[in-house]
């Protein structure tokens, strides 16, 4: 029972850690989209 516990504890771990890493990767590619493009200046 208690392997079962430890098992799903570090999958959910593991699965927060892939998710901010993938957030952190489009958050950047989001910076560097609106720094490299050309300004709206209508």
């Amino acid at each position: 029972m208690v392997k079962k516990i430890l098992l799903l504890v570090g999958i959910v771990g593991v699965a927060a850690l892939v998710a901010k890493k993938v957030k952190d990767a489009s958050d950047e590619r989001a910076l560097w989209h609106e720094a490299t493009t050309a300004p709206d200046l209508r």
